[in-house]
């Protein structure tokens, strides 16, 4: 593997601006290293016919001493839903398979702004709703560490790449935990912004209706200052230095909705742990409102799920993957709410949301578990935990409450299973704080590392 495949992108960054790598040779090793070992992962899905051009003309800028962005000449990867100019974007939906932007989303259009090249497209569940990356268009992407995993999603793919250094990083999107997951399952780091602080326009399906309350684009790479050199690429703004000695911190393994495993709860303590010896004060207590997360988030979002699957496959429904074909032969098993009962489910996301972050005014960080379990096989619907069964999608309640509640969400690695796989932490911040929650960060990735080394099945 080359060396330049294995640097972080502050570090990619650094070189090409000293000189010590071209932009050229940095993306001819992503690609290289995207050559020798996708085909096993299918994680890439489309790669950028002219990035090796847009490589050169990054060179040309250096040469010519132009002014340098952040970003310049660093490749990064963008989520198959998020828009991309020229380069396909199909959301893994069959009925968008050829569908080809004129335009970049914003957020792809501020990483360019940086002096990003984008590298390619990564796989994604179909229209982004569900917790893998298998659709019908370009099939499943496999976790790095064994075939028989599935990779999280919707993000998937992304979490992959990056995990197997094709990609040094790049942005997912999260309505349910999509960033969170996949960055959990591969043992990477993810921000979940608040809605708004980076721009969520360009993407499909779209950030809107009810969507707009919950739904963000979000950076994603292997180690948390790399998400911060992203993030503020991506929220226009500058990161101030933040002293957390002092500060309180809420941990919590039981949100009363999902069991853990023991040894997710022992990574949530352990990254606790990290925290107080950095001089935080921890207090294990459930914060207020945690426990009707996931109820609300299917009154508030799942309904809007079977509105964009029926627009977009009117006459077309056989077309579908399994998930899609499932989630529209069984939409109506459950009757709609109406209008005031769904109007009532809001008013209480309102109302405990503003009682939650109230109560963080005086505890401002939280730590929780991402979800139930590590990473399980494809194909997974109910999972058992502490001699409890439940569906996969509420194993990850735990997620799906901040976006309930739109709060910032960093996850970074605490922890390893027996099987060896990552065990990642919800560090969770007040709105707009995501500053606070990428410096907890921070310290508990100092204390646990990033992901080691390139994953077992790329060994295979």
């Amino acid at each position: 593997m080359s060396e330049l495949t294995e640097q972080s992108i502050v570090s990619l960054a650094n070189s090409i601006r000293r000189g010590a790598a071209s932009p050229v040779e940095v993306v001819q090793a992503h690609l290289n290293r995207i050559d020798r070992i996708n085909s096993k992962l299918n994680a890439i899905v489309t790669i950028g016919p002219d990035v090796i051009e847009h490589a050169k003309d990054a060179e040309a800028a250096i040469v010519r001493g132009d002014k340098l962005g952040p970003l310049h000449g660093v490749p990064l990867t963008v989520k198959d839903t998020i828009e991309t100019k020229g380069l396909r974007t199909t959301s893994g939906s069959p009925m968008r398979a050829n569908f080809v932007p004129d335009r970049d989303a914003p957020a792809v259009a501020r990483l360019k702004a940086a002096g990003a090249i984008i590298l390619g497209k990564t796989n994604t569940a179909e229209m982004a709703m569900d917790y893998n990356a298998d659709n019908p268009v370009f099939g499943r992407t496999n976790h790095p560490q064994n075939p028989l995993l599935t990779p999280g999603g919707s993000s998937g793919g992304e979490g992959v790449a990056i995990a197997t250094f094709m990609s040094p990083g790049g942005i997912g999107s999260d309505l349910a935990g999509s960033v969170r997951i996949p960055s959990h399952f591969c043992g990477i780091a993810g921000l979940k912004p608040t809605v708004g602080r980076v721009p969520a326009e360009g993407q499909f399906p779209p950030s809107s209706g009810p969507y707009a309350l919950g739904a963000s684009i979000g950076p994603m790479a292997r180690s948390v200052r790399d998400l911060e050199l992203l993030f503020s690429v991506l929220a226009g703004i500058d990161l101030a230095l933040i002293d957390l000695r002092g500060s309180r911190v809420a941990v919590y393994t039981n949100d009363g909705v999902s069991e853990v495993t023991d040894e997710t709860r022992a990574a949530v303590k352990a990254a606790a742990k990290t925290l107080s010896d950095a001089g935080l004060l921890i207090e294990e207590t459930r914060p207020p409102g945690v426990e009707r997360g996931y109820e609300l988030w299917l009154r508030m979002f799942s309904r809007a799920s079977v509105v964009q699957l029926r627009n977009v496959y009117a006459g077309n429904e056989e077309k579908g993957g399994n998930f899609v074909r499932w989630r529209l032969a069984t939409a109506d098993d459950t009757a709609p709410p109406s209008l005031d009962e769904y109007l009532q489910s809001w008013m209480e996301r309102d109302r405990l949301r503003a009682a939650l972050v109230d109560w963080m005014t005086a505890v401002p960080l939280l730590i929780a578990p991402v979800g139930a379990t590590p990473a399980y096989e494809h194909g997974t619907l109910k999972v058992k935990v502490s001699g409890t069964t439940m569906g996969a999608f509420r194993a990850f309640s735990y997620c799906q409450t901040f976006n309930v509640f739109d709060l910032p969400v960093v996850v970074v690695r605490a922890g390893t299973s027996a099987g060896g796989l990552p065990i990642g932490v919800q560090i969770i911040g007040r709105p707009f704080a995501e500053e606070t929650v990428l410096a907890a960060a921070k310290i508990v990735e100092q204390s646990f590392g990033s992901w080691p080394s390139p994953p077992v099945f790329d060994r295979l």
